[in-house]
């Protein structure tokens, strides 16, 4: 079982920045992909952003490339969700998802392709 911590949501103006972290429970050689996904008030989860674990390879939803930015920090086993020029549609609560399978599901709108999912942070932008 992995268990997803994820941290560093809040409020900020629109054009700021924020940066997400999300620490799993087990090792990164236990984990073969990961992803944030986001999801609006009454809307469904959508994926932003996902990176391969062993090779860093990146892959990022609409509407984020050249603003969000997937990185990890193995020594620190820690995922990260940089997010710069803020705008008011990226409110949402964001999620951190896991899978520990030999495939990796992208930003796949199903969200059983990933085994594992973290509780959420905030993210609010108003001005």
């Amino acid at each position: 079982q992995v268990q997803l911590v994820e941290s560093g949501g809040g409020s900020v103006q629109p054009g700021g920045s924020l940066r997400l972290s999300c620490e799993p429970s087990v090792s990164a050689s236990s984990i073969y992909c990961m992803a944030w996904y986001r999801q609006a008030p009454g809307k469904e989860r959508t994926g932003v952003a996902g990176i391969y674990k062993h090779n860093s390879y990146t892959f990022y939803g609409d509407g984020v490339k050249g603003r969000f930015t997937i990185s990890q920090d193995n020594a620190k086993n820690t995922l990260y969700l940089q997010m710069n020029d803020l705008k008011l549609e990226d409110t949402a609560v964001y999620y951190c998802a896991a899978t520990t399978g030999l495939y990796c599901p992208g930003l796949d709108p199903n969200l059983h392709a990933y085994n594992f999912w973290g509780q959420g942070t905030q993210v609010t932008v108003s001005s």
